[in-house]
């Protein structure tokens, strides 16, 4: 199984450890096209404040973060999975997960990135600022810049197996899983129950129980409708459709009455 997550835009410091090395993150394929992103966004950090701002679509209150940008080869990495905080991650809570759901997760879990494209878990970054939306002057749309590269590397990552897409509409853009490969995945909306509703705190809370449930149970799904039943067993209210044709994700629906 492998599971796709939006990065937060919130994140913890980079702390006191080892240096970035590009080289040593997972998916290599990608390495040239993070290496791209990760030059024009430093050298555009360190010239001029308001234009990097701007670019960067930052308020006032958030300049900060570009000094954060300018130290990306220097500052401590640490994994990924300690990097990214916010409601997704407080649920998922992975520091609190046993061993054996620690592994799985660092077998399953893909945070997609302006950045780095993806990574996993256990890669070992530095705390940045660049969501998936920027448009670097050079390099042009972040989305765009990645879809060559992740199209190449993604499906391999993949294997053969259920691919979960938990991704928030600003990151789809950048791979897009496509034949077979879209066959076996399932995206997943997360619907206030009363009204039907997508609303923010419940996805991204929910979303992440979900993956917690999924890891703690060692649950392994081979396929979408095995996920869907396995969902189930595992106390949560889904409702599915199943792809009208070849080639096509299967649409899942969580329902929930509130978040606790």
């Amino acid at each position: 199984m492998l599971v796709l997550l939006p990065p937060s835009e919130g994140k913890a410091p980079s702390g006191r450890g080892t240096a970035l090395k590009l080289e040593s993150l997972s998916l290599p394929g990608l390495t040239e096209a993070r290496r791209a992103v990760l030059d024009e966004l430093a050298e555009l950090c360190a010239g001029d404040e308001e234009k990097a701002r701007e670019v960067l679509g930052l308020s006032e209150g958030l300049r900060g973060e570009i000094a954060k940008n300018r130290q990306l080869r220097s500052a401590g990495a640490r994994p990924a999975g300690e990097i990214y905080t916010g409601v997704l991650y407080d649920a998922l809570d992975l520091a609190s997960l046993d061993t054996a759901a620690k592994r799985r997760a660092s077998r399953s879990l893909l945070v997609f990135s302006g950045l780095w494209g993806a990574v996993r878990v256990t890669d070992r970054i530095p705390s940045y600022r660049c969501s998936m939306g920027v448009r670097l002057p050079g390099l042009g749309a972040l989305g765009a810049h990645w879809r060559t590269p992740m199209a190449a590397a993604l499906p391999e990552a993949a294997g053969d197996g259920l691919v979960l897409d938990l991704r928030s509409s600003a990151y789809t853009g950048a791979w897009k899983p496509k034949g077979e490969v879209a066959g076996r995945t399932a995206t997943v909306r997360v619907l206030h129950a009363p009204t039907r509703k997508v609303v923010s705190h419940f996805n991204k809370a929910t979303k992440g129980r979900i993956v917690r449930s999924l890891l703690a149970a060692g649950a392994a799904p081979a396929g979408p409708a095995e996920l869907v039943e396995t969902l189930r067993d595992l106390g949560y209210e889904v409702e599915v459709q199943a792809p009208a044709r070849a080639g096509t994700a299967w649409a899942l629906d969580v329902l929930v009455d509130e978040v606790h």
